[in-house]
């Protein structure tokens, strides 16, 4: 990124119904910081497109939003691994035929595995931590652009990695692919003045499934609850980082944050 980090206001409480009226998409909704940012949209008045692969637990995030009697989520799934062109199109298509609006994406999904040395990643390894984290998430963020634009405050949200920012061994191709994000949003904004904005997202430690992937001699009692990123990411997809484009909020480095 070529401009400094930002951190959340102090003491940053965002507006019950900040989102109301709001359609998002949140990538990745049917677990870890997908799911976080699905239920804290929903409870601040969005409705959610709740999108993942698993189905089943898809409907138990729509479960819960449902009996919170938050606004009617919607379930669409698609496996990033396999999608194509013409399925990241017809998804949008869906989106704008069922919704008529999308104001936001939280790109939530990711693809990561056990740390290892670089040796024992093959070109397989490489092409879908390329395809899941990167390619695939700019390709569907290039698709719902006509929407984001009409909003008129649409927000992109892209997550990343503490190694990606501060890389190190047995990282791999997690930590290379994840790094791209950084150059991706800078360029977005730069070729996309006003709205949408596009920013990044360092959710630092939180007791998260890949955290307990990636240390698993851990003790999850000892990080921050996932539920704790909830107001960054909320500052960020939400009318309030208006104005704010191609910067990174870093949770490890934020008094609201880890």
């Amino acid at each position: 990124m070529t401009q400094p980090a930002i951190t959340l206001p102090p003491a940053y409480q965002p507006a019950a119904n900040m989102l109301k009226e709001r359609v998002i998409l949140v990538t990745g909704a049917g677990q870890g910081l997908g799911s976080v940012a699905a239920l804290a949209f929903a409870r601040h008045g969005a409705t959610v497109i709740l999108h993942g692969r698993n189905i089943p637990k898809l409907e138990a995030i729509y479960d819960r939003i449902d009996a919170e009697g938050l606004p009617q989520p919607a379930i669409m799934p698609l496996d990033f691994a396999k999608a194509t062109q013409l399925e990241l199109d017809g998804f949008t298509q869906s989106i704008h035929a069922t919704m008529q609006r999308l104001d936001g994406i939280f790109h939530g999904a990711s693809h990561f595995v056990s740390p290892m040395p670089m040796a024992l990643h093959d070109l397989d390894a490489w092409m879908l931590h390329a395809r899941i984290n990167l390619a695939v998430p700019a390709a569907l963020t290039r698709a719902c652009m006509p929407l984001l634009k009409r909003s008129g405050d649409g927000s992109v949200v892209f997550l990343t990695e503490t190694h990606a920012i501060e890389p190190k061994a047995y990282w791999g191709p997690f930590a290379v692919v994840k790094s791209a994000l950084a150059s991706l949003t800078t360029i977005l904004a730069d070729e996309t003045p006003g709205a949408p904005r596009f920013n990044l997202c360092v959710p630092g430690p939180v007791a998260s499934p890949m955290r307990s992937k990636s240390h698993p001699g851990e003790l999850a009692s000892a990080l921050p609850a996932p539920e704790s990123l909830a107001p960054g990411f909320l500052y960020l997809i939400g009318p309030d980082s208006s104005g704010i484009s191609g910067r990174m909020l870093d949770y490890r480095h934020s008094d609201s944050g880890n």
